[in-house]
């Protein structure tokens, strides 16, 4: 289901790219920074820099639902940011003797970076939360399929065999990637910002500091080695690694319409809701609609991924633009990333697997696809070039006449030859010609997926290191 927007009603495409638990709207940005500032008021309080009660005063204040965002954007105009006109509704709300705790020390961009933070760590929960749902589903069908053999295609082309467990495999790899690095980001990079005017807490003598520390714990967020208003590296690392869960999500979403295509027929998503699929003019559609709208989120990334490389470099002590062009960049981001996994938990769920459509497809080649292997048989007879250009004949032949790959070694004598000589009599090149005969390590790499699944929330990052604390 989508948001609710910032107008309190869901938008139009609401339900189809902001679908999923992530909250990026008006009322949770307007939360988030409301959250920053009552969590800086109780953290002044235990630094013992307002009066007692300040901090509960400030947070019983602090609620979204008693504030006009629309007023707030309005007055937003004047300052370049929504943060001064905040603080006067805030402290408008707060009891006199507290007021001197709203804000305290601090400078915009602090309750603006800490919000972000705030939203990104709720967000990246929803996500891994969608993820991890994939990737149990995922891990089902490499377990269910780890003998349900297909074609193999590069370049679109039918090549080697490969077993759909495999696929299911390599996508579960992929998820369980992006998952574990959304946790390491949430853990290590998410942290508070505050620095006031310029990065120095100069407001605050030498408290600041230890008020700083007393946020971050406040918040559940890491307290930095120092403030980074224009040392943007960590918004960097979470629009990557956004956009690394939309790539990994892509790929399975990317495999799943071309192998629904009605040719192929090996994939179909599952029926979802009454009418998934349908079409406005055509009847008979059952269109792929999740995967589709995973793609289409998907495709949104890179671009918003460079938006934010861009901004990251950023002039002396405060950025002329580059930060307020982070904002909702980084909202839509978290927003079409979340979507995505939350339609790749649909999808993965309902997905249904077609393993006679998979052999047939695969069978229709008349052996083609194991060419390869009949080379490498070949190979210690008359040598890896002979034998590449012996088989490579006899597959233009069998694609020319239909006849087969089998047929189209026989009937070729110096083919038939080298085939004798190598040992490989009729029964022999049947079995080469069997695609379970030709998987490889397959089984073995499937095993590695899932014995990786099953450990990820306890694998650390590997190469992490930071000084966060």
């Amino acid at each position: 289901m989508g948001r609710v927007s910032g107008s309190g009603r869901e938008g139009l495409f609401d339900g189809l790219f902001g679908r999923g638990a992530v909250g990026v709207s008006d009322p949770d940005w307007l939360q988030a920074l409301l959250d920053a500032e009552a969590a800086l008021a109780r953290a002044a309080e235990r630094a013992g820099l307002v009066p007692s009660g300040a901090g509960a005063a400030v947070t019983a204040a602090a609620r979204a639902a008693e504030f006009d965002a629309a007023e707030i954007g309005r007055q937003a105009a004047l300052t370049g940011n929504p943060v001064p006109a905040l603080v006067r509704a805030l402290s408008a709300l707060v009891p006199p003797d507290a007021r001197s705790a709203v804000h305290l020390g601090a400078t915009s961009q602090d309750i603006i970076d800490t919000a972000a933070m705030l939203l990104a760590k709720r967000a990246i929960a929803a996500i891994r939360a969608d993820l991890l749902v994939a990737a149990d589903k995922t891990a089902d069908l490499a377990r269910a399929h780890a003998d349900t053999v297909l074609a193999g295609r590069t370049l679109l082309q039918q090549a080697v065999p490969v077993t759909f467990g495999l696929v299911a495999a390599g996508w579960l790899a992929a998820i369980d990637e992006s998952r574990r690095e959304l946790g390491w980001l949430a853990r290590r990079r998410l942290a508070v910002q505050y620095g006031g005017a310029a990065g120095t807490l100069a407001s605050l003598g030498g408290s600041g500091p230890a008020v700083a520390a007393l946020l971050a714990d406040e918040l559940g967020l890491a307290e930095p080695v120092l403030p980074w208003h224009t040392e943007r590296l960590r918004i960097l690392q979470l629009a990557a690694a956004l956009a690394g869960v939309c790539a990994a999500l892509g790929k399975v979403a990317r495999d799943v319409t071309l192998l629904a295509q009605t040719e192929v027929g090996e994939l179909t998503e599952g029926a979802g809701d009454p009418g998934q699929g349908g079409s406005s003019a055509m009847p008979h559609k059952r269109n792929p609609v999740a995967a589709v709208l995973v793609l289409g989120c998907a495709r949104r990334a890179p671009g918003l991924l460079a938006t934010l490389a861009a901004a990251a470099e950023q002039e002396q002590q405060r950025a002329a633009g580059a930060w307020h062009a982070e904002w909702e960049t980084l909202s839509d981001l978290l927003r079409v990333t979340g979507s995505a996994a939350s339609w790749s938990a649909t999808l993965l769920t309902g997905l249904r697997v077609d393993a006679a459509r998979m052999r047939a497809n695969l069978d229709a080649s008349g052996g083609l696809l194991l060419a390869e292997h009949v080379a490498a048989l070949l190979a210690p007879v008359v040598g890896n070039l002979a034998a590449h250009d012996l088989v490579a004949g006899a597959a233009a032949r069998a694609a020319a006449d239909g006849t087969g790959l089998e047929v189209a070694l026989l009937s070729e004598p110096d083919t038939a030859a080298a085939l004798a000589a190598a040992g490989l009599g009729a029964a022999e090149l049947a079995a080469a010609l069997d695609p379970a005969g030709y998987l490889g390590a397959a089984a073995e790499f499937i095993r590695r997926g899932l014995a990786a699944h099953a450990h990820v929330d306890n694998q650390p990052r590997k190469g992490a290191s930071s000084g966060e604390r």
